[in-house]
Parts: structure tokens; sequence; C-alpha cells
């Protein structure tokens, strides 16, 4: 079930140069002036809708029930793609159905999937005929607006659907001894985030990560270690995370997004 409660947050790989983003905003506020927007992040890589489905799906239950999550990675902006909308836990997302929503649905017990009649609601609010470039200020801006404001309900804005493109990043395999997975993101401080949850190795004795050729302990934080040695943690988000203390992890091992990681018991 899905009740507006007039928080929006906005998930895309604009960057902050340019007025791609205010005039997203801008055309929120102009559908519904009393919208609280919270920008998640702008900073996704460009055409990568994996990271940005990874963030959303460990972001939004810090928002409150009732917000709407607009996400535009969206390389396959003005072709024949779908949009979607899904309900779960009491929230709302709209994204390109691109795999982005996948893992929001993964993790939820009872997702609702609509798809957009992408038409129907351009008629239906009245909007300008859409830019073949940004679908994220002409479509996805004024019908979160919409959702937002509790003027229109999911389920109105087009038929249920179970069939979505599946995310781009496998999930982790996972085995009695043994989580396989891969480096997600890069944060601000060079740590290396993967897509393995924490939950995953609560049964293992004395986990060991593996990636790139190296072998690091689990520790509960950075400073259980002395400044530039390695180390794993758990995250704030929940998910494994390479660290060098004080330092980059990234630039000292040399990898990126994609590379494997293995999580062992000892």
């Amino acid at each position: 079930m899905f009740t507006a409660c007039g928080v929006i947050t906005i998930t895309t790989d604009f960057g902050h140069q340019g007025p791609f983003v205010a005039t997203v905003k801008g055309r929120v506020l102009a559908h519904f002036a009393g919208a609280r927007i919270i920008d998640v992040t702008h900073e996704v890589p460009v055409y990568w809708p994996a990271e940005a489905g990874f963030w959303l799906a460990r972001a939004y239950s810090y928002f409150p029930s009732g917000s709407v999550h607009v996400a535009v990675v969206d390389p396959g902006v003005g072709t024949a793609r779908d949009i979607i909308v899904v309900v779960a836990a009491g929230h709302a997302f709209l994204a390109p159905d691109n795999g982005l929503l996948a893992p929001v649905v993964a993790r939820s017990n009872s997702p609702a999937i609509f798809r957009l009649d992408t038409a129907k609601a351009i008629a239906r609010f009245k909007l300008p005929v859409p830019s073949a470039t940004f679908h994220g200020r002409d479509i996805f801006a004024p019908i979160a607006a919409e959702l937002a404001a509790g003027r229109v309900a999911p389920a109105d804005l087009g038929p249920k659907t179970t069939d979505i493109v599946p995310s781009w990043v496998d999930e982790p395999t996972v085995t009695p001894d043994q989580v396989s997975g891969v480096i997600i993101t890069i944060d601000h401080f060079g740590n290396l985030i993967t897509n393995i949850d924490g939950e995953l190795i609560r049964s293992f004795p004395a986990p060991v990560v593996r990636t790139g050729g190296h072998q690091l302990p689990l520790r509960r934080t950075y400073g259980d270690v002395r400044p530039g040695e390695f180390l794993a943690l758990v995250n704030s988000f929940g998910v494994i995370e390479i660290a060098r203390a004080e330092q980059s992890a990234a630039e000292a091992l040399g990898l990126g997004r994609g590379a494997p990681v293995i999580i062992s018991s000892r």
C-alpha cells in the first residue's frame, strides 16, 4: 500500500554541470509546490543503472513511508524502452525499465509493478510534448509530483506487470562456506563497495575476503588497523567494503567496478 507523504528523492547520473538537476526539481515544484525534494546522488557513473539501483535499494528505507523515489539513469531515453512504477514497503519508485529497479524488486517481499502508459499520462496531466533526450525533466518529474501530491495512485498509471528487465549485475552466488560477488561502486574515500550483504556471511566463523590477488581480514571499523593497512568490513549500508585505513584502497589495489570478490570461511 502506498500513501503519499510529499517527499521525493532523486537519483541520477546527471552530475552537477549545467541546469539538468535544477530543471528536474523546477518541474516537480511547478506541479507540486509543497514537495520536499531530497538528492540521493547525481554522481552515478553515466549510463550505469546498476549502481543507481544498488544505492536506491539500500537507501530508501531511511526515508519516510510514502516517499516517491525517482531514478533516472537512462541510456535508452527517447527509444521504445518502458517506464515502470514499483510500490514496495510503502514507497513508490519511478524509473526506466532497464534493470535499475530490479534490486528494489528483488529485496521486497511483495512488490507491485506497473508499466507506465506514457501517452495516457501525458494527456492526463496535460504535459507538453517531451524532449527526446530529457525524460527526467519532461516525464519523470511531473509524474513524480502527481504521485507525491497524492493526486494519482501508482495503479492508475498503467497496467500491472511482473515482467521487468533484470539487473545488469547478478546477485551474489552463495554456498554454505563461500559467497562470490563484485565491486559495485567506489566511494569518495576510495573504498571499494561490494554487492555482498553482510548478512550472507554472518554464519562464517572467520571470514576471509579475497580480491585482486589479495587476502584481507574482516574487521569492525577502520581504526582496527594501522594507517595504510588494508581491511574489509561491513559498512554503514550493511554490505562488505574493502578499505585502506586513511588512504584509497581503489588507487592502491588498482581495482574497480566489476572486480570479483570472494568471501570464504577460513
